[in-house]
């Protein structure tokens, strides 16, 4: 009964704390306040991240088809999995003036 926009894969942006501005994975949701997010790099799907769904914003929504055709292990992310998803949309992140 959550009123949860995000869903495990998708892209978003870190907006406070000292990732803002770093691109992540949601790799499970907590609950309607807390996900745990990823990024493959300096936060690793073993140590992820809880982050307040406020303090994050959606870049991409998780396309189950994209999801499935990488190579998960046991169904699940693995860091360089996150890094390959992440790596595609970080440019155009840093291209993207700011509001």
């Amino acid at each position: 009964m959550t009123d949860n926009i995000f869903e495990v894969g998708d892209i978003v942006l870190a907006l406070a704390g000292r990732d803002e501005k770093k691109l992540f994975a949601v790799i499970e949701i907590i609950d309607g306040s807390y996900v745990f997010i990823a990024d493959g790099k300096s936060r690793k799907i073993e140590t992820p991240k809880k982050k307040k769904i406020k303090h994050i914003k959606l870049v991409k929504k998780a396309e189950a088809d994209y999801i499935q055709g990488l190579n998960l292990k046991n169904g699940k992310f693995t860091n360089s999995v996150l890094r390959k998803m992440l790596g595609e949309y970080s440019d155009n992140i840093k291209k993207a003036p700011e509001n």
